[in-house]
């Protein structure tokens, strides 16, 4: 396994833990979010999202960054979120597998119907693309490391041998990614049930596999 950078275990971090509250910088990942949504990611400027959040575009670079950062920041403001939703849906579930389940239709359903991720995914997922994949796309190493911490403390509350779960948590998130960003399939995967069917038949076999 390749060692993992700092900026990649800082990344992982951040979406796990809630950063000190800014009205600034949230005024402005705010009036991101709007424009993206709005006019999706192609069609946006940074000057556009200084003028939504009634500040000037210097203050946006001092205090984001440039389009690419504007992006990746809030993005990650929405993967934060959504982790504590996904956590919320699996905290009662009694054994790895059934969280294991119940977290991919989760995050399917979550992000389909995000209006930011999900309408990006729709509308232009070639923009998108970038930001959820490995080589350009840190994101995807932190949602990875956060699936596999999770998995790890389910071990570890069940009292299971302690394996490295990170093979199949990347394994997860790449297979959820492809669906994503390609649903044309022969799995049938258009509500909650089918969703968990496929989770239960193809993704728990990983948890055993070595």
């Amino acid at each position: 396994m390749a060692t993992r950078s700092a900026d990649e275990t800082l990344l992982a971090r951040a979406l796990v833990d809630t950063p000190p509250s800014d009205a600034l910088n949230e005024q402005i990942l705010d009036a991101a979010r709007e424009q993206f949504v709005t006019f999706g990611l192609r069609r946006s400027t940074v000057d556009d999202v200084a003028k939504r959040a009634k500040v000037s575009r210097v203050t946006v670079y001092r205090r984001i960054g440039n389009k690419d950062s504007l992006v990746s920041a809030c993005l990650l403001r929405e993967y934060r979120r959504f982790v504590a939703d996904v956590d919320e849906a699996v905290a009662s579930l009694p054994t790895i597998e059934d969280r294991l389940v119940a977290g991919f239709v989760a995050v399917l359903k979550h992000i389909r119907e995000h209006p930011l991720v999900g309408g990006l995914l729709r509308l232009e997922p070639e923009t998108l693309l970038p930001f959820l994949t490995l080589e350009s796309g840190p994101a995807f190493l932190a949602m990875r490391d956060y699936l596999a911490d999770r998995l790890r403390h389910a071990q570890r509350a069940e009292g299971r041998p302690e394996t490295d779960p990170t093979p199949v948590a990347e394994l997860m998130v790449r297979i959820t990614v492809s669906f994503l960003l390609n649903p044309v399939s022969c799995f049938e995967l258009d509500d909650d049930e089918q969703v968990g069917a496929f989770a239960r038949r193809y993704l728990v076999p990983l948890l055993s596999a070595r």
